[in-house]
């Protein structure tokens, strides 16, 4: 698993995103909505759409905010109609970073990118960039607090899984994208709750981070990730588990 994803789960542990809920709803929402309008607004024929109102669940979404996102999609309520754009560069250390929005507003979006970029010490670069670093895996994560582990492995590779991971008090399951779907409800009705299931762009390699680098990497995910605009911010960097925890607290 990336050193972002690690970041990202222990925020989450530590309760960081709790103050950002109404930002993390209305990202959801804006997924929720332009994958209905992609595909329509009928879970079970829009893999996309099922996929993100399982993310809400997750993130305990109220019933009728899914509704809504679903209603703008489909048109039957008024909404604004979103696109979608990526965005590729480098962080400290000749990081790889690539981020993934929906906007209304592409020159809005770009400069928002480009001015946290330059604010710490990154630079955006040119679409393919860096975007052959990355390849998309489905990743479906658990706590490890009375899970029996053993058993989860067994019924993961029975399913399909690519591998299972375990570091610290978390067990990631690893798909590809066409198995992602299978696995997640195989393990659903085998009675296993994740806390995260989402396709992520995973990096082929990694650059180790460390001291002020590694700090300042970390902020510029962060104040990627709380623009409006961006849904999801994936980077290369390898830092410790101890470090990240540290500067999380």
């Amino acid at each position: 698993m990336s050193g972002h994803s690690k970041w990202s789960t222990i925020k989450r542990k530590k309760g960081a995103a709790d103050a950002k809920r109404g930002k993390i709803f209305t990202k959801l929402i804006r997924e929720i909505a332009t994958a209905a309008g992609m595909g329509g607004g009928d879970p079970d024929a829009n893999p996309r759409l099922r996929l993100a109102i399982d993310k809400a669940r997750i993130a305990n979404m109220p019933k009728d905010n899914i509704e809504r996102g679903i209603k703008k999609g489909t048109g039957a309520s008024d909404g604004e109609a979103y696109d979608e754009a990526i965005y590729e560069g480098y962080g400290p250390g000749g990081t790889a970073v690539l981020i993934e929005t929906l906007t209304d507003n592409k020159n809005r979006t770009v400069g928002e990118v480009r001015h946290v970029f330059s604010k710490f010490g990154g630079n955006l670069g040119a679409s393919g960039c860096v975007s052959y670093l990355f390849e998309k895996k489905g990743l479906i994560q658990f706590e490890t607090e009375g899970l029996d582990t053993d058993a989860l492995l067994e019924a993961s590779l029975e399913a399909g899984a690519e591998d299972v991971l375990e570091e610290g008090d978390s067990v990631t399951v690893v798909t590809t994208p066409a198995d992602f779907e299978a696995v997640k409800g195989a393990l659903a009705q085998a009675q296993y709750g994740p806390v995260h299931a989402a396709i992520s762009l995973e990096p082929a390699s990694m650059v180790k981070l460390e001291g002020k680098d590694a700090e300042t990497m970390l902020s510029l995910a962060d104040a990627l990730e709380d623009l409006d605009d961006v849904q999801s911010v994936n980077a290369n960097f390898d830092i410790s588990e101890a470090e990240m925890a540290r500067l999380a607290s």
